[in-house]
């Protein structure tokens, strides 16, 4: 029986060229195997591809509410920003797309799993500790560092010769790296690796600039259950529509945008354009709700950790026990995080308007200016004294 790898597979110029190769080199049968987590899909041209190079098994899976849900949700339930900023998009991708793609291996009884990642970036990392920790036993095979494709010319001249179809604007400069899904979009190389460089308008795809945003701002209320976002404006949608919604009505107010010079896991420094609207809405929102409906140790713990946490993420450790055990820091009182936040986004800005709860974190009568008998004042100089001996 022949050998099986599965390949994720993009249906682009360098994974076609990763599957033919790994056909030659392993003699293998390759099934191609596609994750839509919400990112620029074209199905069709992914199977025509695929079928022209002799691929029978085409399998393209819709994870588009298992990603959102299980991946991005407890993610905004800590806050996550890697380096004070970065919302982490596509960090949080890559271990749902290992994990099913073992379950596809596993399926078909593949020896082998390989992936399209660069033996620069953070990514392989990632895949390879999703595959480690679901299929310890697969082989992974990562082309970008064994192979003998060594440039941008090498690839285009792989690609002629065995017949795989090149884009237009792949055929000269090598083109802007770009990775997206439901939560995110970003743009690295080219311009932008020269921190120099301001970022062109035409790279951004799914925010207007604030400048040409409208002059009137648009009003959203997300609803929380369990520290989940669940509603919009009223209206209960699921995880993936829910977010599909906040990106249009965050993007096209100019929200989202982040320009971040950050540290990769491999020990490098690299630049990088991020959209993230609607995630930049729900953390704010995430983090108004809170305000009113989780106490102080709570909130304080959960700032305290969510450096960790976030640098976890971005390592690739999420199915790691460290960040299972910060997992349960996060969500410990997320029963607790229930109501709604309203917010006025406008060029860029978001603004909160209001919070409501039936929560009684957030006491009205003992924070009222108005003088009342539900806090006692009398103890505030034996608590003020108590410190002043703690800072000697």
């Amino acid at each position: 029986m022949k050998k099986k790898i599965v390949l994720a597979y993009s249906g682009g110029l360098d994974t076609s060229i990763i599957l033919k190769w790994l056909q030659e080199n392993y003699k293998a049968e390759v099934i191609a195997y596609t994750a839509d987590i919400g990112q620029e899909i074209n199905k069709k041209k992914i199977i025509k591809n695929a079928r022209r190079l002799g691929v029978n098994k085409i399998i393209i899976k819709n994870l588009k509410d298992t990603f959102v849900k299980d991946y991005v949700y407890p993610m905004i339930r800590g806050h996550a920003l890697y380096e004070g900023i970065y919302l982490l998009g596509t960090s949080i991708a890559r271990p749902l797309i290992a994990k099913d793609q073992i379950r596809v291996a596993k399926k078909f009884k593949a020896y082998a799993v390989s992936h399209g990642s660069t033996g620069k970036g953070n990514d392989q990392v990632r895949f390879e500790l999703g595959y480690h920790y679901f299929g310890p036993k697969i082989k992974i095979i990562a082309p970008w560092r064994i192979w003998k494709l060594k440039s941008r010319s090498d690839l285009i001249n792989y690609a002629k010769k065995h017949g795989i179809s090149i884009p237009k604007d792949k055929k000269g400069a090598p083109p802007f790296s770009v990775d997206d899904n439901l939560f995110h979009t970003s743009t690295e190389g080219k311009k932008l690796e020269n921190p120099k460089n301001s970022a062109p308008e035409y790279i951004f795809q799914r925010t207007t600039s604030p400048e040409k945003a409208p002059n009137k701002a648009s009003f959203v209320t997300i609803g929380f259950k369990n520290s989940n976002p669940i509603t919009i404006n009223g209206k209960k949608l699921s995880p993936s529509k829910l977010l599909e919604r906040l990106n249009s009505i965050a993007g096209k107010n100019g929200i989202g945008r982040v320009d971040l010079v950050e540290n990769r896991f491999i020990g490098i420094k690299s630049r990088g354009v991020y959209e993230t609207p609607g995630g930049t809405v729900l953390v704010n929102a995430h983090r108004a709700i809170e305000s009113v409906t989780l106490d102080k140790e709570t909130m304080h713990k959960k700032d305290e950790i969510m450096p960790k946490y976030a640098e976890l993420i971005y390592n690739g450790y999420w199915y790691s026990k460290a960040r299972f055990k910060l997992q349960k820091i996060v969500d410990k009182k997320k029963n607790k995080v229930n109501g709604s936040v309203k917010l006025k986004l406008y060029k860029g800005n978001i603004i909160i308007v209001s919070r409501q709860t039936k929560s009684n974190a957030y006491s009205m009568k003992k924070v009222s200016f108005e003088e009342n008998k539900t806090f006692n004042k009398t103890n505030i100089e034996k608590f003020i004294n108590y410190h002043k001996r703690k800072i000697k």
